[in-house]
């Protein structure tokens, strides 16, 4: 397997990611462990978590895996800062009150003593962020942080971060995780582009559109039971749209062709993407993770990556993968 640079930076990756946000939230804690520790004996070193996802009983369970199998030094521990923690009016946001007491708690949630990658889950468009890397920066300074990045902003907002980190000497993000999958192309027409110009790397989520690429739903108003959109519902039941499905459907289809499950060549087709680190696995149960795995091995050919582009061209987007960012405005026909 081949280990990629994740940006500037000189850290190297595995090029899938194992993100968590379902451990806990529906993943059981004992089948969440046994998952950490099969990811890190297939090579995997990133595990990707947030101090939102599960009120924090993810980071929690990847605390107590690592502390369990005592393989914290072989990972990479990346977690987010930005959605409300409290009730309080600086209990969120991309401020330095927030960022610094969150910090603190995840560091103790997670019973480590420092975070390897600590993203900002979501922009601020309030806070300038001039304070918000001087944050930032004072916990890298202080050894509670190494390397810092970003998830799910436009490209002009982390172009501002690159020119404000350089003009004052603050640290810089190494990573943009943004949604990214056939369904949902928006990304290659300026992040991708700006990414790689500037030597950031990308970590995309949901790389399989929510099951939609496995050919997971039949019907955009009828949910398979505990599918993502029937459990959890609201933004995630709306990236489910009939034309995305018919996509899925005809993927599904190219995926036998070619002799893989839809599963995997959904991953692997973002995997092997232009500009792509590597993209983040979210699995729900121990044979999902191992479903997965092999894909760290393949490689998209020109002909399956060609046929890809005729189900939706480059740029272009079928489901709204972008609706958890308020700041994205255009609206897909339904």
């Amino acid at each position: 397997m081949e280990y990629r640079r994740l940006g500037r930076s000189g850290v190297k990756i595995a090029p899938l990611c194992l993100g968590t946000d379902n451990f806990a939230n529906p993943t059981p804690e004992d089948e969440a462990k046994v998952m950490v520790n099969r990811a890190i004996e297939a090579g995997i070193n990133l595990i990707d978590s947030s101090n939102s996802y599960a009120q924090g009983e993810s980071e929690r369970i990847i605390g107590r895996a690592l502390q369990e199998n005592g393989r914290r030094h072989q990972v990479l521990i990346a977690t987010k800062v930005h959605f409300p923690t409290g009730p309080g009016p600086n209990d969120g946001g991309n401020g330095r009150l927030h960022i610094i007491r969150a910090c603190e708690d995840s560091l103790k949630r997670l019973q480590t003593d420092h975070i390897d990658l600590y993203q900002l889950h979501r922009p601020d468009f309030e806070v300038p962020i001039e304070e918000t890397l001087a944050a930032l920066t004072d916990l890298v300074r202080a050894g509670k942080v190494r390397y810092i990045g970003s998830s799910t902003a436009p490209a002009w907002k982390v172009m501002e971060a690159i020119m404000v980190s350089e003009l004052r000497g603050t640290v810089r993000f190494i990573s943009e995780q943004p949604p990214y999958n056939l369904l949902d192309r928006r990304i290659e027409n300026e992040l991708v582009p700006m990414c790689q110009t500037h030597g950031l790397g990308i970590l995309p989520w949901s790389p399989l559109a929510m099951g939609i690429l496995a050919g997971r739903y039949a019907d955009a108003a009828n949910f398979p039971e505990k599918s993502r959109a029937q459990l959890r519902g609201g933004i995630y039941a709306e990236r489910v749209t009939a034309r995305g499905i018919g996509v899925g459907n005809e993927f599904v289809k190219l995926a036998q062709k070619v002799g893989v499950s839809a599963v995997q060549l959904a991953v692997l087709w973002v995997k092997d993407q232009p500009g792509v680190t590597a993209p983040l696995i979210g699995p729900r149960t121990m044979a999902q993770l191992e479903h997965f795995l092999p894909v760290l091995e393949m490689l998209l050919d020109d002909e399956v990556r060609a046929a890809c582009d005729e189900l939706v061209p480059p740029g272009s987007a079928v489901a709204n993968f972008h609706n958890s960012a308020p700041w994205m405005k255009m609206k897909l026909p339904e």
